[in-house]
C-alpha cells in the first residue's frame, strides 16, 4: 500500500472517518511515527498498538481518496489504561485510597499528517463498540475543526464510558505551541511543568503535563481555592451567627413587650381594686 506523504496537498473535500488501528496498519503506523516524531519507538510498541495489547487506539482515514488508499491512516491516537494509584499524577488527583480500582487513560501518541491539519472541515466519524474497540460502524456528523481534535474527543468519550476512570492525561514538549493550544482548547488543564522530561538529540527539553477530568474526577484544591473556600465558609458562619443573634433579640423584645403588657394589666387591676375599696370606704361619687 502506498503511504501518505505527510507534506502532500489535499485536493477536494476530504471525508474523514475514524476506525480502530488494525494489524494491516503496522507498516503505515511505523512510517507515520517515524515522520512525525523526533523520538524513536521500539518495534514492540507498534506490535502492541496494532494488536491491542494493553493499548487502545483510533485511526483517521480519508474515505474520499482513490481506491486502495481510502482506508490508509492519515492520523492516529494511541492510549493506555493505567491504575490511578500507580500513576505519576496520583498526588494531584485527590485520589481516594479506599477505591483501588480507579483508573486513568494516558495518551501515548497523537499525530495527523500535515496536509490534513486544521482544515476546518465538517467531518464524519465512525463510532465503535467500546467494550472491544472493534465493532459495528455507525457514521454520523460531529462538530470538529480538525482530525486531531476529533481523535482526542474519541479518547475522552472512551474514558467517560469507563465508570472507574477519573481522567485522561498526557505530556507535551514545551515548544510544541500548536499542540499546547489544541489541548487547552479541548479543555485539558496544564497542571505541571517537568524540567528536562525529554532527551532528544543530546538535548533536554521540558514537558507540560495536561489533564482532562471525567466522571467526577478533579484535582485537589490549590492554595488559592483552599483560602477562598475557608473565607466562604467563615462568611457563611458569620451570617448564621448574625441570623441567630437577630432571632434572639427579636425573642427578647417580644418577651419584654409581653411582660410589660402583663405588668400593665396587673397594675391596672390593682388600681381598680384600690379605687373600689376607697370608694366603698369613703363613699366617693
Amino acid at each position: 500500500m502506498p503511504m501518505v506523504n505527510p507534506k502532500s496537498k489535499v485536493s477536494g473535500r476530504p471525508k474523514i472517518c475514524y476506525r480502530p488501528i488494525l494489524p494491516s496498519d503496522l507498516d503505515t503506523i511505523e512510517h507515520l511515527h517515524g515522520k512525525l516524531f523526533p523520538i524513536r519507538y521500539e518495534s514492540l510498541f507498534f506490535q502492541d498498538v496494532v494488536n491491542g495489547h494493553d493499548i487502545v487506539s483510533w485511526g483517521a482515514v480519508d474515505r474520499s481518496r482513490p481506491e486502495g488508499q481510502k482506508d490508509e491512516l492519515i492520523g492516529f491516537v494511541t492510549a493506555r489504561i493505567v491504575l490511578a494509584k500507580e500513576s505519576e499524577i496520583v498526588d494531584i488527583l485527590g485520589y481516594d485510597s479506599s477505591k483501588s480500582d480507579q483508573t486513568l487513560i494516558y495518551i501515548l501518541t497523537l499525530g495527523v499528517v500535515e496536509a490534513y491539519r486544521n482544515l476546518g472541515i465538517g467531518m464524519k466519524f465512525c463510532h465503535f463498540n467500546l467494550v472491544y474497540v472493534l465493532g459495528g460502524i455507525i457514521c454520523g456528523p460531529i462538530s470538529a475543526s480538525s482530525a486531531a481534535s476529533s481523535l482526542i474527543r474519541e479518547v475522552t468519550k472512551y474514558a467517560s464510558s469507563i465508570p472507574t476512570c477519573r481522567a485522561v492525561y498526557l505530556h507535551v514538549i514545551s515548544y510544541n505551541n500548536p499542540a499546547i493550544f489544541l489541548y487547552k482548547k479541548m479543555s485539558f488543564k496544564c497542571v505541571r511543568r517537568l524540567q528536562g522530561f525529554y532527551f532528544i538529540n543530546g538535548q533536554h527539553h521540558d514537558s507540560y503535563l495536561f489533564v482532562y477530568y471525567v466522571n467526577g474526577g478533579r484535582s485537589p484544591c490549590s492554595p488559592l481555592e483552599f483560602l477562598t473556600g475557608i473565607a466562604s465558609y467563615m462568611r457563611s458562619g458569620f451570617k448564621l451567627i448574625a441570623a441567630r443573634l437577630r432571632r434572639n433579640d427579636e425573642r427578647k423584645i417580644s418577651r419584654w413587650a409581653k411582660c410589660k403588657e402583663s405588668h400593665s394589666l396587673v397594675s391596672s387591676t390593682h388600681n381598680k381594686k384600690n379605687m373600689a375599696t376607697e370608694c366603698t370606704r369613703y363613699e366617693c361619687v
